[in-house]
């Protein structure tokens, strides 16, 4: 079987057996997962891959999650307006999370904006979530724990299809 075929077909059973999974677990988010699967082979598939992944995302998400808190928790939306203010956090948190990459923890920006984007989507999908309250908690309703979580189990989904692919091909 080619690398590409077994690739395929371990990706295609994972990612239903993750759908299944995800879908009677609820509360994790299916699409955040696949946003970081993707991560993982773009960013090599290997274990250092894995790595780099899981902790760009992470970082994405963190600089995103207080990009949340700060428009909401400091007033001056009402004084600039709130798209104005919106953009400026915007600004000043993608800036710091691209100059992370100076840090080789950090070097991966593709993967921090994903964690960022990731983010506000589910803020954005889900208005009830981008309050101060549901922002600060400490429950699967804060951005700052589902979103690195489905993230995380997304990542480990990826190296495990790369790893069944391999054996599939019939290598290690």
């Amino acid at each position: 079987m080619s690398q590409l075929v077994a690739l395929s077909v371990a990706i295609a059973v994972l990612a239903g057996v993750a759908t299944w999974g995800f879908l009677v677990v609820g509360g994790v988010l299916i699409w955040a997962a696949f946003l970081a699967w993707g991560c993982f082979f773009h960013t090599g598939g290997d274990q250092n891959a894995l790595r780099k992944t899981i902790i760009g995302n992470i970082f994405g998400v963190v600089c995103g999650w207080i990009a949340a808190v700060v428009i909401l928790a400091v007033p001056l939306a009402g004084a600039l307006s709130l798209p104005l203010w919106a953009a400026i956090v915007v600004f000043i948190t993608v800036l710091g999370l691209c100059l992370g990459a100076h840090l080789e923890p950090f070097n991966v920006i593709p993967a921090a904006v994903y964690g960022y984007a990731a983010t506000f989507a589910f803020l954005l999908q889900t208005p009830e979530k981008l309050a101060l309250p549901k922002l600060l908690s400490a429950s699967m309703d804060n951005a700052l724990i589902v979103v690195p979580v489905s993230m995380v189990i997304g990542a480990l989904f990826g190296f495990a299809s790369g790893k069944l692919g391999a054996v599939l091909q019939g290598g290690k």
